[in-house]
């Protein structure tokens, strides 16, 4: 099969299109044989070697395609059902091996493509918006780049819960996307904590910022008393080490970096917030924005696109 390999840690000029063995499956996996796989910065962490990946490796862990083998042990699953997951074993290839019990079936009324551009970032925005703060009706939340993919779901759930959404964007075009998405007030980076606090009197009770360095200190000021940060990410870099005493001069503020891994530590919660997807997926209440689908071997272009934040949504590969 053909595969991106990583050889060595570095930029996008790492990632070579390589053939490869086809994988096998072990006891309790399966062999998907992708449609689609996600692009994520999560992605761009492995590549460079800010998060762990094995050399040579394949990068990705997002996708959705058909099963085409079972290993010893699954019951649940059969050769050509339709999954996605956000962990398979390098999902930049033609196929790829995932645990069958992190595989969740995708329904008839959603598209591969469309599974495996949502998955990550909506099981992510799920659990952002239903656990680390429960989004109530009336809530206002700030929402950093707004127009990306995490942005833009992250939106329309906040809408869905009956929130209010104050997003931040670069540019005219991605102001329009995330108005379209239902955002409420849309900003510029500059200042924006002191428009927060005049839009609101005073702040926020939540930001979801996966921005990071360059929004952090700007996203505690937005926030009133006792409010959360939940930075998720660091598309613009990590946050340096901060003094807890921040946070009470800040008005007894929380601070919490969530991972997905445990929000979806169980089959059943796993279940539930994909079913909470696809489902509003299927009836028209979330809309999946797709910015660009690259051939398997553009997966340099596709890396180098979505670190100059040339892109807005989602980005896939497709085989």
């Amino acid at each position: 099969m053909r595969a991106i390999v990583v050889t060595e840690h570095g930029g996008p000029d790492v990632l070579n299109p390589t053939d490869r063995d086809d994988p096998r499956p072990g006891p309790g996996e399966v062999v998907v044989e992708l449609a689609a796989a996600g692009v994520n910065f999560k992605d761009v962490y492995e590549r460079k070697g800010n998060y762990p990946l094995a050399l040579p490796g394949v990068p990705g862990s997002e996708g959705a395609g058909r099963i085409i083998e079972v290993g010893d042990g699954v019951t649940d699953l059969r050769v050509g059902d339709v999954v996605a997951s956000a962990d398979f074993t390098g999902s930049y290839a033609e196929r790829a091996v995932v645990a069958a019990d992190k595989a969740v079936p995708v329904p008839d009324g959603v598209a591969p493509d469309l599974a495996a551009a949502v998955l990550l970032q909506g099981l992510t925005a799920h659990y952002l918006t239903h656990s680390t703060h429960e989004i109530k009706p009336g809530d206002t939340a700030l929402v950093h780049a707004a127009a990306g993919g995490m942005g833009l779901l992250l939106t329309q759930m906040i809408k869905l819960r009956g929130g209010r959404v104050i997003g931040t964007v670069s540019t005219d075009e991605k102001e329009k996307l995330a108005r379209d998405a239902g955002a409420d007030e849309v900003l510029r980076y500059d200042d924006f904590a002191e428009e927060v606090r005049r839009l609101t009197d005073g702040g926020v009770p939540v930001v979801y910022d996966g921005v990071g360095k360059t929004t952090f200190e700007g996203s505690l000021a937005s926030l009133h008393p006792r409010g959360l940060l939940a930075l998720y990410g660091a598309a613009s870099g990590p946050v340096p080490p901060m003094d807890p005493q921040r946070l009470n001069k800040g008005g007894s503020l929380f601070l919490t970096r969530p991972s997905l891994v445990h929000y979806v530590a169980t089959r059943e919660e796993l279940l539930w917030r994909a079913d909470d997807l696809f489902g509003w997926i299927a009836s028209g209440d979330l809309s999946v924005h797709v910015g660009g689908r690259y051939p398997l071997a553009d997966a340099r272009r596709a890396h180098e696109d979505l670190e100059a934040r040339r892109t807005t949504g989602k980005l896939l590969l497709t085989p």
